[in-house]
C-alpha cells in the first residue's frame, strides 16, 4: 500500500525522498485547498440534478436542498465538515459531533427509524444508509432520500464527494478530502517509524464481529503499522469464532466494544484466550465511547481514529 495520498492525475507532487518529504506534502496541499476554494463557483452544483445512490437507485433532486434528515453520523459530521451544518433539521439518535446537533431531533436508529417524525419534519432531502428498511418508506413518502455506503478507505472520500454535490458544496468536499487526507498522511509517516509491525485483532462487539484488511478500520490498522489477523477473503467487517483469534494469536486486541462493558478481565476468561500473546503481556486497548467513535465512523475525523489506533498499537511514536 502507498503510504502517498492521491492526487488528481495519478502524480505526486513532491520528492519521493529527502527529509523535507513530510513538510513538502503539507504545503503542497494547502495550496489544493486554497485552489478548490477558489474554484467554489466553477464547481457549483447544477439543479435539477439527477445523480445515483449505493443501492443503484436514481435521485432527483429538483432543486438544492434547504431542509436535510440525516440518519448516520458519518454524514452528519461529513456535511457539517463541508459547510452544510444549518441545513439539517433532524438525524438519527447516534448523531452527536459536532456539538450543536446535539439539539437537534433525533429519529432513530438503522432498524428503528420514526418514519413518522421524518415525515413531518418535511426534509427536502434525507441521507440514509443503503442497509435497513427506510429507503422504501421515505420513497413511498416521496421524499428524496440518497442511500450510502462507506465501507472501505476509498468509499470515506467518494462519500465526501457526492454529498458535496448534492449539497451545492463541491468545493468545500475537495478541500475536506484533501485536508483528510494529509492529516492521515501525517500520521502515518509517524508511525513507519516503529520498528515492528506487530499483529492485531480488532473486535467491534462480543459477537465476535471484527473487521477485514480491506474495510476503512483495516486499512487504518495497516497505517497505524499493525498486522490485521483476519483473513481478506472473510470480508469487510466478518463475523468469527472466538476459535480463530485464538488460533492467530494476535500481539495486540483493541476493543471497539469496550464502552458496552467488554474488558481486559472479560476476554481473559473466555475459553482459550488467557494464553494469546496480547493478553499474556496485558497489551489489550480498552477503547473509549469518544475514541470508538472516531474509528468506527467512516467520515472527517478519521485522522483522529488512526491516532487512537497508533496509540493502541505503537504509542512510543506519539511522544
Amino acid at each position: 500500500m502507498s503510504s502517498a495520498p492521491p492526487f488528481p492525475g495519478g502524480a505526486l507532487p513532491f520528492p519521493t525522498s529527502g527529509g523535507d518529504r513530510q513538510r513538502e506534502v503539507v504545503c503542497v496541499l494547502k495550496r489544493w485547498i486554497a485552489v478548490f476554494w477558489l474554484l467554489g463557483v466553477a464547481l457549483a452544483t447544477s439543479y435539477p440534478l439527477v445523480v445515483t445512490d449505493d443501492l443503484g437507485r436514481r435521485v432527483t433532486l429538483p432543486s438544492e436542498p434547504h431542509r436535510i434528515v440525516v440518519m448516520l453520523p458519518s454524514a452528519t459530521e461529513t456535511l457539517c465538515a463541508i459547510g452544510a451544518c444549518d441545513r439539517i433539521v433532524g438525524t438519527d439518535t447516534y448523531s452527536n459531533w459536532p456539538a450543536s446537533v446535539q439539539k437537534l431531533p433525533k429519529l432513530g436508529g438503522l432498524y428503528n427509524p420514526s418514519i413518522e417524525k421524518i415525515v413531518a419534519l418535511k426534509p427536502d432531502l434525507v441521507v440514509a444508509s443503503k442497509y435497513g428498511k427506510l429507503v422504501p418508506a421515505l420513497e413511498r413518502a416521496g421524499i428524496p432520500v440518497f442511500a450510502v455506503k462507506t465501507e472501505t478507505y476509498p468509499d470515506i472520500f467518494k462519500t465526501a464527494r457526492e454529498l458535496g454535490r448534492l449539497v451545492n458544496r463541491e468545493a468545500q468536499a475537495e478541500a475536506l478530502v484533501a485536508r483528510i487526507q494529509a492529516q492521515v498522511y501525517r500520521l502515518e509517516s509517524r508511525a513507519a517509524k516503529a520498528k515492528t509491525r506487530p499483529s492485531v485483532y480488532y473486535e467491534i462487539d462480543a459477537t465476535p464481529y471484527t473487521v477485514g484488511p480491506r474495510s476503512f478500520i483495516g486499512v487504518l490498522i495497516q497505517k497505524a503499522r499493525g498486522e490485521n489477523i483476519i483473513p481478506e477473503s472473510l470480508g469487510l467487517f466478518p463475523k468469527i469464532s472466538p476459535e480463530l483469534v485464538v488460533a492467530k494469536n494476535p500481539e495486540v486486541i483493541i476493543l471497539g466494544d469496550a464502552p458496552y462493558g467488554v474488558t481486559y478481565a472479560k476476554i481473559k476468561a473466555r475459553p482459550g484466550w488467557a494464553g494469546i500473546r496480547a493478553v499474556r503481556d496485558h497489551r489489550v486497548c480498552e477503547l473509549s465511547k469518544a475514541e470508538t467513535d472516531v474509528i468506527h465512523r467512516p467520515g472527517p475525523r478519521v485522522a483522529e481514529g488512526l491516532r487512537v489506533l497508533i496509540r493502541c498499537i505503537h504509542p512510543e511514536v506519539l511522544k
